[in-house]
């Protein structure tokens, strides 16, 4: 008889740790820890600019809710065309089924991109995902050998694992390093007001594009003119020309993520408008549908497009989601088209209400490349240990909070990314408020 068998020894359990007293116990909260994190503050409601918190206090939200907030908390006509919307169609399967709003969203952005056809998703993540996948499958369904992807260094494109793949690998992506696929990557030259030397840092970031461009590559991806997540990191439109050109000269497809940038946040529609490109693919999302609700959708060639009609059931682009041009998403994007060109130089004259006050704030004793391009103002303050987990940035959160303007630096970058609707007044007391925090630090 063989002896029995004993479970292994367990380890000894350990009593769960709790949060901080003032979180909610069944929320989870994204890119914070709740051991270090200050308490989340409840807002009630927000109206343009303006977040009202439970406690009755007023905040001036000069992010945009990440970005996302286009014209400005509770727009009036995109409220009112979501609640027409809604009493009409609210949902319907797009995998048998169109309609109406998701016509006309895909009339007008292919007029304004340039780009023929319209996949939706559901946020920026996804689209990127599309975008890619799309890529990769149009060489395959050609029967060619493209097995390379080509992406800038500090990019960030998501948080899925395609997304995290094509971003850089940083504190975000580590635990997920085994499941990402390999990447060439070539230097992003940021550069700022009154870089010495631009030139040099584009010419061998160019000079790597062409190397690593030696290999057949299906696809390079960026973010036009402006890596966001990254620190704000800006770039020459004449730089996004010649990755362009040298993309194009290879016979790659060239992938513009304007999940950040589109809808007017670099002066222009689109930020490849400003930087004078067409690209193959174009990712959209955040002020898509002003900030109302979540959606994502990838633009494409025409080109790419007849590269999935086929008589083969594989070369079909097998890919879907549940709300899939979700009607009342739509109707949110198109009521925020409507906005944006009604009334184009709220826009296009952002950056030169910012240029004065970041010129002023430039002359701070802390403040380190100032740079600025459309609706997004930035600076870095002037750290012993830069990058994203300084505590700079959350020491100058809190400073501003005090002064009634949120913000989220990125680390030591601090940002200005406003929703269009904010008056001068507000405008100034936001830099005003930062000024005072830098005092402070």
């Amino acid at each position: 008889m063989s002896a029995p068998r004993h479970p292994p020894p367990q380890p000894p359990q350990q009593p769960p740790r709790q949060p901080p007293a003032g979180w909610h116990p069944h929320l989870w909260h994204p890119t914070t820890q709740v051991r270090t994190a200050p308490v989340p503050l409840l807002v009630r409601r927000a109206t343009g600019a303006l977040l009202e918190l439970d406690d009755g206090r007023r905040l001036i939200d000069a992010i945009s809710s990440w970005w996302v907030t286009l014209h400005g908390h509770s727009e009036p006509s995109i409220a009112a065309a979501i609640a027409r919307q809604a009493r009409e169609l609210e949902q319907v399967i797009f995998a048998n089924f169109s309609h109406a709003p998701a016509e006309r969203l895909a009339e007008r952005l292919s007029a304004l991109s340039g780009l023929e056809r319209l996949f939706f998703s559901d946020n920026g993540s996804t689209a990127v995902e599309v975008a890619l996948k799309i890529a990769w499958q149009w060489w395959r369904n050609r029967g060619e050998a493209r097995g390379q992807l080509i992406a800038f260094s500090g990019a960030y494109h998501g948080d899925t694992v395609g997304a995290m793949a094509v971003g850089a690998r940083s504190l975000f992506s580590e635990p997920f390093e085994p499941l990402l696929f390999g990447v060439a990557r070539v230097d992003w030259p940021a550069s700022c007001w009154h870089d010495p030397e631009p030139d040099s840092r584009e010419q061998a970031a160019l000079a790597q594009l062409e190397a690593a461009l030696q290999t057949p590559t299906a696809a390079v991806i960026l973010e036009p003119l402006i890596q966001g997540a990254s620190g704000m990191a800006m770039v020459r439109p004449a730089f996004v020309q010649a990755v362009a050109e040298r993309v194009r000269a290879a016979g790659s497809l060239l992938i513009a993520d304007e999940v950040m940038t589109g809808f007017g946040r670099t002066g222009a529609l689109f930020a490849c408008r400003r930087a004078g490109i067409q690209p193959d693919l174009m990712a959209l999302s955040k002020g898509l549908t002003g900030g109302f609700l979540p959606m994502g959708v990838t633009l494409a060639s025409e080109r790419l497009h007849q590269g999935f009609i086929s008589d083969d059931p594989t070369a079909t682009f097998f890919h879907g989601h549940s709300f899939t041009a979700n009607p009342l998403g739509c109707a949110a994007a198109l009521a925020s088209l409507d906005l944006l060109e009604a009334d184009p130089g709220r826009y296009t004259g952002f950056e030169a209400r910012h240029r004065p006050l970041l010129e002023a704030l430039a002359r701070h004793r802390l403040v380190r490349r100032p740079r600025c391009l459309g609706t997004v103002a930035a600076f870095d303050v002037a750290v012993d240990n830069p990058g994203y987990l300084s505590a700079v940035g959350r020491r100058i959160q809190g400073h501003c909070l005090e002064a009634g303007v949120y913000l989220r630096p990125l680390g030591n970058v601090v940002y200005l990314l406003p929703p269009l609707c904010l008056s001068d007044a507000q405008l100034e007391r936001c830099y005003a408020a930062i000024g005072s925090a830098l005092d402070q630090v």
